[in-house]
């Protein structure tokens, strides 16, 4: 009986081989280095002089958009800020309320938004529920969403704070307490700070950021704006 050997033969292998090499080497040749896709598609950042820095610190109401049009009649932040060319270092969801950092400088905008310069930014955050220190552990170790793992975040339980009436306000069921917790961030994930508590079984009803990095609310009430010095 005549066998077949399953293995090709060596010539046949190094063909083959050559043909990949070749095939690769050709592909390689036809990009551009990376370092030099990198300069065409950055974007500068403007950076302006000190003297012309514009800093707007905004209590953005609830139901407000963080920007200056909308085509469907919503309420904006032109409804509220006068100065022109600022724009919003970060945003805050439309149902959120609190800090909105406005400026004309890039630089620090950036600082102020992007993870690696560490600038964290404190909710005040009114939760369904009563959540013990086991459930917030996990918030602290980071928790996984469906765009990654979060990065480990500070929380603490706080008590009510003195804040403005919200309108309309939220839900109120008088079987199911509500507790509010200081939580900081440094990412700015789309809706990050209500996926996480709900995925630790505790919605948010309310939340309000109160900080970004050195820039605090204070005493600004809804629709309130300053402008300060950095």
């Amino acid at each position: 009986m005549q066998t077949r050997s399953s293995r090709p033969s060596s010539k046949n292998s190094t063909q083959r081989t050559t043909k990949r090499f070749k095939q690769a080497d050709k592909a390689g040749k036809s990009k551009p280095h990376s370092s030099s896709n990198r300069k065409k598609t950055s974007v500068a950042k403007p950076r302006v002089p000190p003297e012309q820095r514009k800093v707007i610190v905004f209590n953005k109401p609830f139901d407000t958009l963080s920007q200056f049009t909308d085509g469907d009649g919503r309420k904006t932040l032109a409804d509220f800020i006068t100065i022109k060319d600022v724009y919003a270092a970060g945003r805050l969801d439309r149902d959120s309320e609190g800090l909105l950092v406005l400026t004309n400088d890039g630089i620090l905008q950036a600082k102020l938004t992007q993870p690696q310069s560490k600038s964290p930014k404190t909710y005040w955050v009114q939760v369904d529920g009563a959540p013990t220190e086991a459930d917030l552990d996990k918030l602290r170790k980071g928790v996984e969403l469906k765009d990654g793992m979060t990065l480990p975040a500070k929380v603490e339980i706080i008590a009510t704070p003195t804040v403005w009436e919200r309108i309309p306000p939220v839900r109120f069921r008088a079987n199911i307490p509500t507790t509010w917790l200081a939580i900081t961030i440094i990412e700015g994930r789309n809706r990050q700070v209500r996926r996480m508590t709900a995925h630790i079984g505790f919605p948010t009803l309310r939340l309000i950021r109160y900080s970004v990095g050195d820039i605090a609310l204070g005493d600004l009430q809804p629709g309130q704006w300053k402008e300060i010095s950095l």
